[in-house]
């Protein structure tokens, strides 16, 4: 057998080796519960941890700590899916068609684990309990969002009595409904 390092994964091809210096990359209990305590002291109710390592990276990967009240903007990723799963807490996740009618519901946390939002399509979040988390995996690299990438029925960032107007909705929202505040 030919030598090598400790640690280190023999292959016959080329292939990702492996060593015993490798660090696995993990939220455990301790760090949900600070980012969820810093999400709650944010202005803007929220706070992610990324797990990948620079916002080019090919995929994203990170947790998003929502408190109830933090405004989700329905937008949509015109490049991308979006896969969520709810690592603690619930969540309200609504899909739209263009002009605002909800087409799907699911509650994360409560009866659904995992969900994914197809390359396009408009979408909204809610937390529904004070220390939520989620967590969201997408194609990156990570771009800013344009105007162009928020639902144009929807409260602009600087509206506030529509943005809790739309909040409010979303929480009882069903398919077939249209937001009518628009």
């Amino acid at each position: 057998m030919p030598d090598r390092p400790p640690g280190m994964l023999l292959c016959a091809r080329p292939c990702l080796r492996l060593t015993m210096e490798s660090h696995m990359k993990k939220l455990d209990v301790a760090r949900l519960a600070s980012l969820a305590d810093e999400a709650a002291q944010s202005p803007r109710l929220r706070m992610n941890h990324n797990l990948h390592q620079e916002l080019a990276d090919p995929i994203q990967r990170l947790a998003i700590a929502m408190e109830p009240g933090t405004y989700i903007r329905p937008h949509r990723h015109l490049q991308t899916w979006e896969l969520l799963t709810a690592l603690q807490g619930r969540f309200v996740v609504l899909n739209f068609d263009d002009e605002g009618t909800v087409i799907a519901r699911a509650v994360l946390g409560e009866t659904t684990s995992v969900l994914e939002t197809p390359v396009a399509g408009w979408h909204a979040v809610l937390s529904l309990d004070p220390g939520a988390v989620i967590f969201e995996v997408k194609h990156g690299p990570y771009a800013p969002f344009r105007e162009e990438d928020f639902a144009p029925w929807s409260p602009a960032v600087d509206d506030l009595a529509g943005q809790q107007a739309l909040m409010a909705w979303y929480r009882h929202a069903e398919v077939g409904q249209r937001w009518p505040g628009r």
